[in-house]
């Protein structure tokens, strides 16, 4: 697969891969935290809004590695 449809392939796997995190992140949130307090809320969609990152950076080394390799 050359670079070009690698990139538009991994735009397409980072979009689904945001929105599926973030609907389960916040169904997550609804059922689990609706008794505990705005810190708790504040630290969890923190931590949650950073973890996406990891499997994205995944997607784009994969999206920017060179042809033939």
């Amino acid at each position: 697969m050359n670079q070009t449809a690698r990139k538009i392939l991994g735009a397409i796997l980072i979009l689904v891969l945001m929105t599926i995190y973030a609907v389960l992140a916040t169904t997550f949130a609804a059922a689990n935290l609706e008794q505990s307090s705005g810190w708790v809320h504040l630290v969890y969609f923190f931590v949650t809004g950073l973890l996406w990152i990891l499997p994205a950076m995944l997607i784009i080394k994969w999206m920017l590695k060179p042809d033939g390799a």
